[in-house]
């Protein structure tokens, strides 16, 4: 089993930066790719970003393509999510995600992933 903690959400003015971060424990050895998921209120779970654990291969989505940033740390078993200049759409509650199995041409997909995390909330105003 995996376990996944998010942190670093929060309240940011537009224009701003924030870095969430994604702790894993428990079965580490197993993970194949991790990822970085977002919801907004009413809309559905959409894919924000992903990278491969052992070889640092990335992924993202056309919306935040140029703004944000996916890193891994494999020392401390966290994946990072650097976001720069942040727009109001960008509101959402965040969620990381662990693949067991590598299925890269399907990492944009939900069921692509085996465990998540409990979720952060980012909010940026104006």
């Amino acid at each position: 089993q995996v376990h996944l903690v998010e942190s670093g959400g929060g309240l940011v003015q537009a224009g701003g930066s924030l870095r969430l971060s994604c702790a894993a424990s428990g079965s580490i050895f197993s993970i194949n790719d991790m990822g970085w998921f977002r919801q907004a209120p009413g809309k559905e779970r959409e894919f924000v970003a992903a990278i491969n654990w052992s070889g640092g291969s990335t992924y993202y989505a056309d919306s935040v393509k140029g703004r944000f940033t996916i890193s891994r740390d494999n020392a401390k078993n966290t994946v990072y999510l650097q976001m720069n200049s942040l727009k109001p759409e960008d509101t959402a509650v965040y969620y990381c995600a662990a693949a067991i199995v590598g299925r890269w041409y399907q990492i944009q997909l939900q069921r692509n992933y085996d465990y998540w995390g409990q979720g952060t909330q980012v909010t940026v105003s104006s």
